[in-house]
């Protein structure tokens, strides 16, 4: 496969998220009639009767970029094919997903009154995902039928507090949260505490405008778990930020649009996102991810079946198909995002030797020791720690 052209500000996945896309979630949701957030994840609507026997046909929303295409047709999908080729489901697969709030905007009013939204499968982020699952608004998994999902799914994605027994979220793709460097303006940068720090790197570094990614990296510079902290350890991390920010130090937080200014040198390092640093590191190989030495955050981006959807059967299908190790090689080999599936680099070894070592797409043991994920908030911690990270930024 080519090397992907260097994105622009609105090419990235990662990038089209915002700080406060959950504080505005929050709010569609009140303005729904949702019941609070809890943790239960009952359904709030009864599931219907499902069809997918005598119905093989399979809606899914997913964001751009997430799935293989054929070289000079945009629109077939090698990995999607074989699928319907090997179950007869057809799949109608839409990449309409641009940011988790705006998405939410076009089918919460439906599902909040239990209406169909004529989707299967809808893929969330991390935050936005836990929040619309505990409203009851997503199908357990039976997960008895996905025998690949239940042998496969990478162990660093088992077991973390936004779905504790894995049987309402599939991990999609993944990706890491870290440090990009311009190393043509500047040596490589080894630690949160580094980039904060530096002499040489005074008004010449960028943060993240999302804050469960900066904040996850700010805890760990403190020492603490990004997985599981107090709202002091959440403060002290808070004041570490904003002293870097006050004296200078930071230039300024942003979206995915760090990615001109570290590819042009105007910024010499920043927190950044996986995804966005290895294409520019396929135009410009100067330019590094560095998993930090205080420990990467790891995200995903989760595919989960509305609780509308009468065809839960084939679309536990499918996704139990991607996690079959060979597709999904494939699928990374394209996608170059974190691969959620264990078994998927030695296959991957097979047909691309090179791409299969690449630590950002499949984290090394050293670097899984430290990846993290960012511990799931009730709405009460959303909106404080929200409010205090938007004050810093500006936002």
């Amino acid at each position: 496969m080519p090397p992907p052209a260097l994105p622009t500000p609105t090419s990235s996945r990662r990038g089209f998220l915002r700080a406060g896309a959950v504080l505005a979630l929050g709010g569609a949701l009140a303005a729904c009639g949702t019941k609070g957030s809890t943790k239960s994840g009952e359904p709030a609507c009864s599931v219907p009767a499902d069809i997918s026997a005598t119905d093989k046909t399979l809606n899914f929303s997913n964001w751009p970029g997430y799935l293989d295409e054929a070289p000079g047709n945009a629109e077939l999908h090698p990995t999607m094919a074989a699928f319907t080729a090997k179950t007869g489901i057809k799949v109608d697969y839409v990449a309409d997903i641009n940011d988790n709030n705006e998405f939410w905007g076009k089918v919460g009013a439906q599902l909040s009154s239990c209406k169909s939204i004529d989707r299967d499968i809808t893929v969330f982020s991390d935050s936005t995902a836990v929040r619309i699952f505990r409203q009851g608004y997503f199908q357990k998994l039976d997960v008895a039928e996905m025998p690949n999902f239940v042998k496969n799914l990478h162990p660093m994605l088992r077991g973390s507090d936004i779905d504790p027994a894995n049987d309402h979220m599939v991990p999609w793709q993944s990706g890491l949260v870290g440090i990009g460097v311009n190393t043509e303006v500047t040596g490589e940068v080894r630690s949160i505490d580094e980039l904060l720090t530096r002499a040489d790197l005074k008004g010449k570094v960028t943060c993240l405008t999302e804050m469960p990614d900066t904040m996850g990296l700010m805890l760990h510079a403190t020492g603490k778990s990004a997985a599981k902290f107090t709202d002091d350890e959440f403060d002290t991390a808070m004041e570490k930020l904003r002293k870097a920010v006050s004296s200078g130090h930071v230039r300024k937080f942003t979206g995915n649009d760090y990615v001109q200014d570290l590819a042009k040198g105007d910024i010499a390092a920043c927190m950044a996102w996986s995804g966005d640093v290895i294409q520019l590191t396929n135009e410009n190989p100067k330019i590094k991810f560095i998993s930090p030495a205080e420990g990467a955050v790891l995200y995903s981006d989760n595919a989960m079946i509305p609780v509308t959807s009468a065809k839960a059967t084939n679309a536990m299908a499918l996704l139990d198909y991607y996690y079959d190790p060979a597709v999904a090689a494939k699928l990374a080999a394209f996608v170059n995002y974190v691969c959620p599936v264990a078994g998927a680099q030695e296959e991957m070894a097979k047909f691309d030797p090179r791409l299969a070592q690449n630590p950002l797409i499949f984290p090394t043991a050293e670097m899984q020791k430290k990846l993290e994920i960012f511990m799931s908030l009730t709405e009460a911690q959303e909106k404080d720690y929200q409010s205090k990270f938007q004050a810093l930024t500006g936002a």
